[in-house]
C-alpha cells in the first residue's frame, strides 16, 4: 500500500507544474514524505471503503428481494431436521418474517404452523420449547393463522408442554397463546 501511495503521489506532483515543492523530493524532509504517504493511504483505504459499501448495497438491492420466499421456505425445512440446534433456528427465522398478515399467511400456507406444532410435540429442552411458543405466538396475530393452528392440532400440544421451574417466559407465551384460541372462540361464536 505504501508503494501504490508513493505512486500516487509521484504522479499528483508530476500533474501539477505549478507545485514545484513535489517535483523536487529532495526539499521535502523524511517526515514530510511520510505524513503526506500517510494521509494518500488514508484517503485511498477511505476511496475503496466507498467503492465496496456501494458496490454492496447495489447487490444487496438487487439480491435479496428474491430471497424473502426461499429464506422463509428454508426456515420451515429447519423445522423438520432432527437437530435442536436448527429448529430453533427455524423458528426463530420464522419470528422474525412474521411481521404482518400476508406473511404469516405464506409461513402457514409453506406448513410452517404444522411443523412448529410438531417441534413443540417432540421438545426435549426448554430452549426448544420457548422457541416453537415464540414462533406460534408471533404466527398468532393473525386470525387466519390461529385457525391454522387450531386445525394443526395446538391446543391440545400447547396444553400438554410441561412447564418449566426456570423459564417464566414458557409460561407467559403459553398462556398468552391459549387466551388467543379463546378469544378467537368467543369471536367465532359471537
Amino acid at each position: 500500500m505504501r508503494t501504490l501511495a508513493s505512486q500516487f503521489t509521484f504522479y499528483l506532483s508530476r500533474r501539477k507544474p505549478e507545485n514545484a515543492q513535489f517535483r523536487n523530493f529532495s526539499s521535502i524532509s523524511g517526515k514530510d514524505e511520510l505524513r503526506v504517504e500517510k494521509d494518500v493511504e488514508k484517503k485511498m483505504g477511505w476511496l475503496l471503503k466507498l467503492i465496496f459499501a456501494g458496490t454492496a448495497t447495489v447487490v444487496a438491492y438487487q439480491f435479496f428481494p428474491y430471497m424473502g420466499d426461499n429464506l422463509m421456505q428454508q426456515s420451515v425445512s429447519l423445522l423438520q431436521v432432527k437437530d435442536p440446534l436448527f429448529k430453533r433456528m427455524g423458528a426463530s427465522r420464522l419470528v422474525r418474517f412474521a411481521k404482518d398478515d400476508e406473511r404469516r399467511m405464506k409461513i402457514v400456507e409453506m406448513g410452517g404452523a404444522q411443523e412448529l406444532v410438531n417441534m413443540l410435540r417432540t421438545a426435549k429442552d426448554d430452549r426448544t420449547r420457548k422457541e416453537a411458543l415464540k414462533a406460534l405466538s408471533a404466527l398468532s396475530h393473525s386470525d387466519e393463522a390461529v385457525r391454522a393452528l387450531h386445525h394443526a392440532g395446538a391446543i391440545s400440544v400447547i396444553k400438554s408442554t410441561s412447564d418449566s421451574s426456570e423459564e417464566t417466559e414458557i409460561r407467559k407465551l403459553k398462556s398468552g397463546l391459549l387466551k388467543r384460541f379463546q378469544d378467537l372462540r368467543h369471536d367465532v361464536s359471537s
